[in-house]
């Protein structure tokens, strides 16, 4: 369910598992293939620098201290020009979710681990497993690609972290798999900082003076039977003000967007649990499970049954 914030309620159905790559050793020319078909890939340069090039032909430079977040599933590749791929030069593949996969290991895909000679380029790869259909709505926020610049002194605490994983001490690949999730979180919240109109509404919502108070009290308690009248009391301001001024910020009336998450909350449930029609109606706000059948078919065009058997086929 949406609890606490919606990013938060977003990323808990995705995290890195098992995947760092750090002290690259890349000599020029190279190319570098992501392979894994994750639903998130994070890339940090610490040294050196290459250019993204996704499947649709888009190219985005990255270099010291961008960490860049691609949206899968499709493969793409790093190279250290965009136009190596047209010439002769040594191909690697990053597959960390592959049954044999050990991206920690000494040997990674022919990449060479240790010190950094000059020039060469020193890449920290999170691919992000997802359990289950919460994070699709984050997904269909993002774009194919973002990247954002971080600090070095950010860029150099993950080195060590991720040096400290290559080799294998006791609890060092979960200390750096949770890194890895927190440097997520950081990553796409200055993103979504930084793109103003462009950040998704229920983003720019909670940021509002106004609308913050009252959309926290929701996802805090989807279940409560809220109305655009309590929902203007959380905020402090009048009925008619808060209408006007969630539907301005949100691109939505209140009450669709109330709808909106409860039915995005539903269809998680529904994908990836064994709870009844009635206990998901209770559980999101509704009184009983015809009145949540009704809304979700209208919202859908399935009934919550049939997009069960829809998403277990």
């Amino acid at each position: 369910m949406c609890s606490v914030d919606p990013l938060s309620s977003l990323l808990s159905g995705i995290r890195a598992e098992g995947s760092v790559v750090s002290h690259a050793v890349l000599t020029a020319p190279w190319t570098v293939r992501f392979a894994d078909g994750a639903p998130l890939t994070m890339v940090s340069v610490l040294r050196g620098g290459g250019t993204l090039l996704l499947p649709d032909g888009t190219e985005r430079a990255v270099g010291v201290g961008d960490t860049a977040v691609v949206r899968g599933p499709a493969p793409f590749c790093l190279a250290d020009r965009a136009d190596t791929v047209h010439r002769p030069h040594a191909e690697y593949e990053i597959a960390c979710f592959t049954p044999d996969a050990e991206c920690t290991a000494q040997e990674l895909g022919g990449i060479r681990w240790g010190t950094d000679p000059d020039g060469a380029t020193a890449l920290i790869v999170g691919a992000y497993r997802a359990s289950g259909h919460r994070h699709e709505r984050l997904l269909r926020a993002l774009p194919p690609v973002l990247v954002i610049n971080e600090d070095v002194e950010v860029c150099a605490w993950l080195e060590t972290a991720a040096a400290d994983a290559a080799q294998r001490t006791a609890g060092s690949q979960a200390l750096m798999d949770r890194l890895l999730d927190w440097a997520l979180v950081c990553t796409l919240r200055n993103w979504f900082d930084q793109a103003g109109a462009a950040a998704p509404s229920w983003y720019r919502g909670l940021a509002d003076p106004v609308l913050g108070p009252a959309l926290q009290a929701f996802h805090d308690r989807p279940a409560e039977p809220w109305t655009v009248a309590s929902l203007a009391m959380r905020a402090g301001v009048s009925r008619a003000l808060f209408a006007k001024r969630f539907t301005q910020v949100m691109d939505r009336p209140p009450l669709a967007y109330l709808t909106e998450c409860r039915m995005a909350d539903a269809e998680a449930l529904l994908a990836d649990t064994d709870l009844g029609i009635a206990e998901i109606a209770k559980s999101i706000g509704y009184a009983d499970a015809f009145g949540f059948s009704a809304a979700f078919k209208r919202h859908r065009g399935l009934s919550p049954s049939g997009f069960r058997a829809a998403a277990a086929a």
